[in-house]
């Protein structure tokens, strides 16, 4: 008896760890999202001029803020939304806000179908309703922000993942530390030139003390590695892991 009880409690505790994990990884998107939402929601009432009447709107774009949050990470695991990794920028941000819109266009139609079912009590007829008297300005118009919405987050999000995960928080929102030389700009751009020498010289050439490349490469790197105010070069580069650069 107490053995079962024991590994009841157990697997209680690890389906709360497990719904705690998933909603810290789904609560960036649902913030966004029920701000997102609720702006959409609050720029039609006021266009209506009924912002003081639809309180419970506002309430339904939170709560399809908290399934859309989800949705999207859930849609993250796919392996179809991965197939432009390695193409420029745009085209994978482009790509998934067009595979999220989407999704959020046939959720709406299916809510649609739903009211509609509910409304009249009737399961068909709905195409010619929606043709008829379906308002496509007010859909058109929501659904607009809806692409703009997500391809906002899904800029922020593939940015989020090239700097990485956190940088662009720090980037956006803390102080450099003053011991620091170098501002966050000037190291960035140092960093790019590094990549960029690395791109144009091939190993060997970047391998050979002689070469132009070579005294390039390290005098980037000097740079990078002095950075910290107070520490000499020799001490710098004896402390550094053999990792990439972070932007302080």
């Amino acid at each position: 008896m107490e053995q079962a009880i024991a590994g009841a409690n157990s697997r209680i505790r690890k389906a709360g760890k497990f719904i705690a994990e998933e909603f810290v990884k789904a609560l960036p998107a649902i913030v966004f999202f029920a701000i997102g939402f609720n702006l959409v929601v609050f720029s039609m009432n006021l266009i209506l001029s009924q912002y003081f009447l639809r309180f419970g709107s506002f309430m339904l774009a939170t709560t399809a803020a908290l399934v859309v949050g989800k949705a999207v990470l859930v849609a993250d695991t796919m392996p179809f939304l991965s197939r432009f990794e390695s193409a420029p920028l745009i085209q994978p941000i482009l790509f998934k806000t067009c595979v999220y819109t989407v999704f959020v266009f046939i959720a709406r139609l299916i809510e649609a179908y739903v009211h509609y079912m509910i409304d009249t009590g009737r399961l068909i007829g709905f195409f010619p309703f929606v043709y008829e008297q379906f308002s496509w300005q007010r859909f058109t118009f929501i659904q607009l922000w809806i692409f703009v919405l997500f391809f906002i987050y899904t800029t922020g999000t593939e940015l989020n993942r090239l700097f990485g995960y956190g940088m662009l928080t720090k980037l956006f929102f803390k102080h450099r530390n003053s011991e620091y030389k170098l501002s966050r700009r000037q190291r960035i751009r140092t960093l790019v030139q590094l990549s960029r020498v690395t791109e144009r010289h091939p190993i060997n050439e970047l391998q050979d003390s002689r070469t132009a490349a070579h005294h390039e490469m390290v005098g980037l790197l000097k740079i990078l590695a002095t950075d910290r105010r107070g520490q000499p070069a020799a001490a710098r580069v004896s402390t550094t892991q053999p990792a990439a650069p972070t932007t302080g």
